[in-house]
């Protein structure tokens, strides 16, 4: 019986993700006809007030994402949460905090910056477009359903025994290290109109991906050794650079 519940509270926090990171990227492009964008809706309050709520919610985001993700944490945490579905869980919570970001979220009208050409316009919107794709295809890349809690919970339920984690390069992770949070990178900077409000979401998860990924990395490393430092000397973090040798 539990087993059954297991598979489906993994598969219902998985949709739930599934729309609100979708609506995430509408969100920050501010797509027409939406009640709440980065620029638009929201709690109407003085300006600092504003940016310091702002902030908070992506501190909060942040601080949730990097904890829970730790193997110290993980260790703690499956004393109270089943090890099946930790990572549903942790998909869940984190899905529920970027619900919170979403419609507690207070624009800031500011123009920071104004493209007028629309051929610049349609280029913007076209990276746009492909920097969320890539981080969705970059999840796919190496295990999308085990990042999303999916294949735990189904092995679990089929009574098999989860696999060793094996290093691997496939495709954009020959030229960039993290290429699913490069595409976020590039979703949350390409637009044609960049308010204050747009640039401190921007700005914020940006800092949170650089920081994030130093610790993402130390566990990487801790659990394939050499073979992630070679990996490291090789490829860039981020932006795709030509191989350094090593």
């Amino acid at each position: 019986m539990m087993r059954v519940f297991y598979l489906l509270f993994a598969v219902a926090a998985y949709f739930l993700f599934l729309a609100a990171f979708t609506y995430f990227a509408l969100f920050v492009g501010n797509v027409p006809g939406l009640p709440i964008t980065v620029d638009q809706g929201g709690p109407s309050v003085n300006a600092g007030l504003a940016a310091i709520v702002d902030a908070s919610l992506i501190v909060l985001f942040g601080l949730q994402h990097s904890i829970m993700a730790r193997p110290s944490f993980k260790a703690w945490w499956t004393q109270i949460v089943p090890p099946t579905i930790e990572r549903s869980v942790y998909v869940l919570i984190a899905t529920l905090l970027l619900i919170l970001l979403i419609f507690v979220w207070h624009p800031l009208p500011g123009v920071v910056w104004s493209i007028e050409s629309s051929a610049a316009q349609t280029v913007l919107w076209v990276v746009f477009a492909t920097g969320w794709l890539m981080a969705v295809f970059s999840t796919f890349l190496i295990n999308h359903f085990e990042l999303m809690g999916l294949q735990q919970v189904w092995q679990n339920f089929r009574g098999s025994t989860p696999s060793e984690p094996k290093f691997r390069q496939p495709l954009l992770y020959r030229w960039s290290r993290h290429p699913l949070y490069l595409g976020m990178v590039i979703g949350l900077w390409c637009t044609p109109l960049m308010t204050v409000g747009h640039l401190l979401l921007a700005a914020g998860m940006t800092v949170y991906i650089l920081i994030g990924i130093r610790y993402e990395e130390r566990d990487l490393v801790s659990i394939f050794g050499t073979e992630y430092t070679i990996y490291q000397e090789k490829i860039a973090m981020l932006i795709p650079w030509p191989k350094r040798n090593g």
